[in-house]
């Protein structure tokens, strides 16, 4: 696809520069055989525009930009001025060129998420390497990945140590160490040891993939702005037409009437909006953010709240130990983290890990393993550790095996669960000797986050199933007013609650994670999806994605996005201006067609070069600065 467009790039270049030096002859009245040269530029460059003009309206009835150009290029051949001709011709194709440079430049980034997936991978079967197709690897199989190469599947780490470039999935310039049971995702660089990996998502389920599908719909051609300046180009050809009729009427000079068609044409008004959007959307792909489309990026400009679900949102997503409390006086603190530890190193439930993640490194090293292990799924696990019965798991559970003390144990436990974490406890030889309090860790600048939303005039809420006590503590730890929390929230219920938020012509973007966010995402003003820790469904049903999971980037993006809405703004106004001047001069014969020419599509170019310089990344550090 690349390779095409630059072949018809290159095609355009030396068309173009043929004609402008062809043109250049002919301003000098250098002729070929009596011909003027600027009939090269005529012939190269304006003919199809002319054709495609002439097939849109025959078979769409499609007045646009390219009909009126048409007409001026017609006109001025008309009245032998071949050299307006061809610089019209000649302006235009360069103005369609820096435009179609720029859109290239802006989807660059985008693109290069597509070429990321590796065509083959490293399946490893009881010691025997062989390579077959990345698209035909399974779910399970152990992948080895050598340095240099890139990570066909997302998966986990199972032996081995490495850094790994994630930079053009994630935005991040520096390596990232991983080792055994660190997740690794499909399309980064394995940049120096030998790991081997559990694949975990393969084929279109794989990072890589999942990315590689968005980048299709990411296109600028939904905004509405962009139709709205269709729609106003059809008018302006009637207008142009029109005036162009009036003044040959009433000064009977058809060279006004020319210049008028000349400078009517609204290149620049159409130009303005597509080559913004593009812009933006290419800068915002630099920082690891997806816009699917520019429609989404005009919309995230006119929000007034932010509504952001809680797990995987706020919070990472896993669960991180926040308290130990023993209710035993002979069984510490440490001795209850330690057995409960020891009790669940064979198991692999997300609990179990936490808990472990929750020694230190020195006691992890030499973690023993448990006798006796048993697991009673949803409920616990039991096992003989130091000749001692320990059991670990739900208070429920450990009552229905006959353990003591667990009323005890439900009060002291009501603190840590009013705040949203979740309580595991420990029994020792039959008898609740302390619980082990998890929850789910607040992402780092959750709070910076608020505040600059809040700068910028954008109310952030919480949206989350959590209890009225947790979804109010988890909102005063991110700096959202309690007004603003809906705690409590089912799927049905978000939906109607940003329903009512509309209809109080309240705008609100909805940031979610989870398949549960996906028809609240849908449904919102805007719908802001987690793209890594995020489902399938959530992130289909989003107008933005964030490749990172980094919502820190939220209020840079909305800025980006008003940014983008005053560029347009000023585009098109510049481009009315522009046409406005030109109109009057060319009624008042002061402007012939070659200098309308100019003039006219010099405008096109200064939108185009004005659109281009949302491109530049902004400089790196806080993104919420």
């Amino acid at each position: 696809m690349r390779a095409a467009w630059q072949d018809e790039t290159r095609r355009q270049i030396v068309l173009i520069v043929v004609s402008a030096i062809a043109l250049l002859l002919g301003f000098f009245d250098v002729t070929v055989s009596g011909i003027d040269l600027s009939w090269v530029a005529i012939l190269l460059c304006g003919t199809p525009i002319v054709i495609e003009a002439a097939i849109g309206l025959i078979t769409r009835f499609d007045v646009k930009a390219d009909l009126l150009v048409s007409l001026a290029l017609i006109a001025s051949i008309i009245i032998g001025e071949y050299f307006a001709a061809g610089e019209i011709a000649v302006i235009m194709q360069l103005g369609a060129l820096l435009e179609e440079m720029t859109v290239a430049k802006a989807r660059k980034g985008i693109e290069r998420l597509a070429s990321l997936a590796p065509e083959t991978a490293r399946v490893v079967t009881s010691g025997t390497e062989r390579i077959i197709p990345a698209s035909e690897v399974k779910k399970g199989e152990t992948i080895r990945v050598n340095p240099g190469e890139t990570v066909p599947v997302d998966g986990e780490i199972l032996s081995g140590s490495t850094s790994v470039d994630e930079s053009v999935l994630t935005g991040e310039p520096m390596p990232v160490d991983k080792t055994a049971g660190d997740h690794v995702m499909s399309g980064s660089i394995n940049r120096f040891g030998v790991f081997e990996l559990r694949a975990d998502a393969v084929g279109d389920a794989s990072t890589i993939a999942r990315m590689a599908k968005l980048v299709e719909s990411a296109d600028a051609s939904r905004a509405k702005i962009v139709r709205l300046a269709d729609r106003w180009a059809t008018w302006i050809v009637a207008a142009a037409l029109s005036m162009a009729c009036v003044t040959w009427l009433v000064t009977g000079e058809e060279i006004r009437a020319v210049t008028i068609l000349v400078v009517f044409c609204p290149c620049a008004l159409v130009l303005a909006t597509p080559t913004a959007v593009m812009a933006a959307i290419g800068c915002a792909t630099k920082r690891g953010v997806l816009v699917r489309e520019g429609d989404a990026l005009e919309r995230l400009a006119e929000i007034d709240r932010a509504a952001f679900d809680k797990t995987g949102t706020l919070t990472t997503g896993e669960p991180t130990l926040c308290g130990v409390k023993s209710l035993s006086k002979t069984c510490s603190e440490n001795d209850i983290l330690r057995f409960a530890a020891i009790a669940e190193k064979p198991s692999s439930h997300p609990l179990g890990r936490a808990i472990i993640r929750g020694l230190k490194d020195a006691e992890k090293a030499g973690l023993p393993n448990p006798d006796d292990f048993k697991m009673e799924s949803g409920s616990g696990v039991s096992a003989r550790i130091d000749d001692h019965a320990v059991a670990v798991g739900r208070l429920s559970w450990l009552k229905r095996i006959g353990a003591a003390g667990t009323g005890d144990a439900r009060s002291a436990a009501a603190v840590f669960e009013a705040e949203g974490a979740t309580t595991v406890f420990i029994a020792l030889d039959g008898a609740v000797v302390g619980f082990i309090a998890l929850s789910d860790a607040m992402r780092p600048g959750i709070a910076n986050v608020m505040r600059s939303l809040e700068k910028q005039n954008v109310s952030p809420m919480l949206m989350t199933g959590d209890h009225k006590e947790a979804a109010e503590h988890i909102a005063k730890e991110a700096g959202i007013d309690e007004r603003f929390v809906d705690a409590g929230c089912m799927p049905e219920d978000k939906l109607r609650r940003l329903e009512s938020l509309e209809r109080a012509t309240i705008r609100t973007a909805m940031v979610g994670d989870g398949i549960n966010d996906a028809p609240a995402l849908k449904r919102a003003w805007v719908g802001i999806a987690m793209g890594g820790i995020g489902s399938d469904i959530a992130v289909n049903a989003a107008d933005i994605v964030l490749v990172r999971d980094d919502i820190r980037v939220i209020p840079w993006l909305v800025r980006l996005s008003r940014r983008m809405m005053r560029m347009i703004r000023f585009n098109i106004t510049l481009a009315m201006r522009i046409n406005f001047l030109a109109i009057i001069l060319a009624a008042l014969g002061l402007m012939g067609p070659v200098l309308g020419a100019l003039v006219h599509n010099a405008g096109s170019v200064i939108v185009i070069l004005n659109s281009a310089r949302l491109l530049r990344t902004p400089s790196e550090g806080d993104q919420t600065a």
